[in-house]
């Protein structure tokens, strides 16, 4: 064990007092970890759009003093009671959902949807004793969706981290806790798009970027990129996309675009920005026979889904997909191995690097729009 296990630990911590204010560094303390969690060290962390949202707190019931943070890697620092797999000095990505082991998930070669450390974003406390590990001056502090990973150490459940090659830099692979992988996956794991196909990405963002990624290494030959915003369409170019469509460039719906543009329409399709529409033009632009269209962006709550059943008739297959099908400690580790093996280009994603102590600055780029991912050093 460390050298300071079982003893509460004084570190710095980026704490959000209130809803869209600037993020404090702050002093805090880390209580140790408890039965099934373990304790980290953080040394690079991740600004994702996730942390800007709930950060904002405008469509979410707000949760604050919180730590935000949910993209990372570190190290072991120690580890609680009943964790076998884990050990100090073990490398580790944090992962906002986790892998019990136990549930009928888990159990499932099909899902990764763990019954008992899915996110939840409104629980601020850990699940083993509904308290918090962080505090300042006795005031606890709410945790995010089991990471909070803009602390310099923080404590997490054993399911929630995937240890991974320490020959791994943990400044680039830390993309690989959130939107990356589910972009990824979402390609690789639900579309599977075959060698030669073509392939709309609806979304040019972080994880439509890292979609089409996927998409790439798949060996597809068309990669059609469908957004809003002409001024992603040069970045995407880095990732395989081939061809742009912008909706506002045309005057009939997008999908009879892409259907006119490629025979009767892609193969696969991904969509990855929250739009019904989007979600609705994503489904009805692949062909028929066989075109498969994948979901991964979250609409809104009171959105609802409306096609013509005869597209489901003439054989296209709609899907929808939980951070890309990964399982995060069976299967992240392997993502990580992808890049180590040069498979999967990641520092085309990082765009900015900032200190700890600018953190604000990585949610000014974000805001901004000019930043797909930026790496904080701790």
């Amino acid at each position: 064990m460390s050298s300071t296990a079982g003893e509460v630990l004084k570190c710095k911590a980026a704490v959000a007092w209130e809803a869209g204010k600037p993020l404090v560094i702050e002093e805090v303390e880390v209580a140790p970890p408890q039965a099934n969690e373990v304790r980290v060290n953080i040394l690079f962390t991740a600004l994702c759009h996730t942390d800007v949202y709930f950060w904002e707190a405008k469509g979410q019931t707000p949760l604050f003093p919180r730590i935000f943070g949910h993209e990372a890697g570190g190290v072991v620092e120690s580890v609680g009671e009943g964790v076998k797999d884990l050990q100090p000095g073990d490398h580790v990505l944090p992962v906002f959902t986790g892998e019990c082991g136990d549930c009928l998930h888990c159990k499932s070669e099909e899902s990764n949807m763990c019954d008992l450390l899915r996110i939840n974003t409104d629980r601020g406390v850990m699940i083993s004793d509904g308290k918090s590990r962080f505090s300042i001056k006795g005031q606890p502090i709410h945790h995010f969706v089991g990471t909070s990973t803009f602390s310099e150490y923080t404590v997490v459940h054993f399911g929630c981290l995937a240890k991974i090659n320490p020959a791994a830099p943990l400044d680039k692979v830390c993309v690989l806790s959130c939107g990356i992988s589910t972009g990824l996956g979402a390609t690789l794991n639900v579309a599977k798009p075959k060698k030669g196909s073509s392939v709309a990405i609806f979304g040019l963002g972080a994880v439509g970027l890292a979609a089409a990624e996927g998409a790439r290494i798949s060996g597809a030959s068309r990669i059609i990129g469908v957004d809003l915003n002409p001024a992603r369409f040069e970045e995407a170019k880095k990732f395989g996309c081939n061809e742009f469509v912008n909706p506002k460039d045309h005057s009939k719906p997008v999908q009879e675009v892409i259907a006119g543009m490629t025979n009767g329409g892609v193969d696969r399709s991904v969509e990855c920005t929250g739009s019904i529409q989007a979600m609705i033009s994503a489904f009805e632009c692949v062909h028929d026979g066989w075109g498969v269209a994948v979901l991964v962006g979250v609409p809104n709550k009171d959105d609802a889904f409306k096609t013509h059943p005869m597209n489901f008739l003439n054989e296209r297959t709609l899907k929808g997909t939980f951070f890309g099908n990964y399982k995060t400690r069976t299967d992240i580790p392997g993502v990580v191995e992808k890049y180590l093996k040069k498979e999967l280009e990641l520092e085309k994603f990082i765009t900015h690097t900032v200190p700890f102590a600018e953190i604000n600055k990585a949610f000014e780029y974000m805001l901004k729009g000019e930043s797909i991912r930026c790496i904080i050093r701790m």
